[in-house]
């Protein structure tokens, strides 16, 4: 390949967005050389090339923005700890069944749900779903603040928008009738336009006391668990075990 066909072959790339292979020109004809390909072969390995790269930029970007703790998967979550839970329902989960519905993982703390959450979003996000990471106790004071500030219906925007929102500890604190109000506002909005994974350490039955009123808390688990998937997890916590290891190598950290 000469030099000025190289030169604008990268021009047109770059003119076309195509970064990627501009850059990697000369390694996608030493790659066609070797293996003899044909025209349509060399097409279609630049293009699957270009494609994967920009989807991994976008799944990048997604994470980026998603506000999610950190970016662990199934594959890092230890099932073996947590007998009772079933992994074929959790890994049906991650097929993205529940971006059409919703997902609530309920359980005492420490049992890994928010790990499951995280692991289902990141999924969604590979896929090509836009997502959003936060706590109820985060949403609820980012909307009281909006709302104090005549910025109600932008802020709420925040939460509507992406295809996964992820709410996390729900049920930690116990919510005044007006911040459950500013829950249900996104609950409903969502409803059957948005998929939720929600975290929850509350059984359902015990909702009323988390949002301060049976009337709101119950509107809130109609639309909520109209679709919904849910998983219950009742074993041990990981991280008192991981204390507990740590307190048997060391005892003084203990103190």
């Amino acid at each position: 390949m000469s030099e000025l066909v190289s030169t604008r072959i990268r021009n047109t790339a770059g003119k076309l967005g195509l970064p990627h292979l501009a850059e990697a020109l000369t390694q996608y004809a030493q790659r066609a050389d070797e293996a003899k390909m044909g025209y349509l072969d060399f097409i279609d390995l630049v293009l699957s090339e270009e494609l994967a790269v920009r989807d991994d930029r976008r799944f990048r970007t997604g994470l980026r923005i998603s506000k999610l703790p950190h970016h662990k998967t199934l594959d890092d979550y230890d099932f073996s700890f947590q007998p009772e839970l079933d992994p074929r329902k959790v890994k049906d989960l991650a097929t993205l069944s529940f971006v059409e519905a919703n997902a609530a993982l309920l359980g005492p703390p420490g049992v890994g749900k928010t790990h499951i959450a995280v692991a289902l979003a990141v999924a969604a996000c590979r896929a090509g779903y836009s997502i959003y990471f936060t706590s109820l106790d985060d949403m609820v004071r980012n909307l009281k603040t909006a709302e104090a500030a005549g910025r109600l219906t932008s802020k709420l925007g925040s939460y509507l928008r992406p295809a996964v929102l992820v709410v996390d500890e729900v049920g930690y604190q116990p919510l005044e009738r007006a911040e459950a109000n500013l829950v249900f506002q996104v609950i409903s909005k969502r409803y059957e336009k948005g998929s939720i994974i929600l975290t929850s350490n509350k059984t359902f039955s015990e909702w009323g006391q988390v949002f301060g009123d049976e009337v709101l808390a119950t509107a809130i688990l109609d639309r909520l668990l109209h679709h919904c998937d849910v998983i219950s997890i009742n074993g041990p916590s990981y991280r008192l075990k991981n204390r507990l290891a740590a307190i048997e190598r060391d005892p003084d950290a203990a103190a």
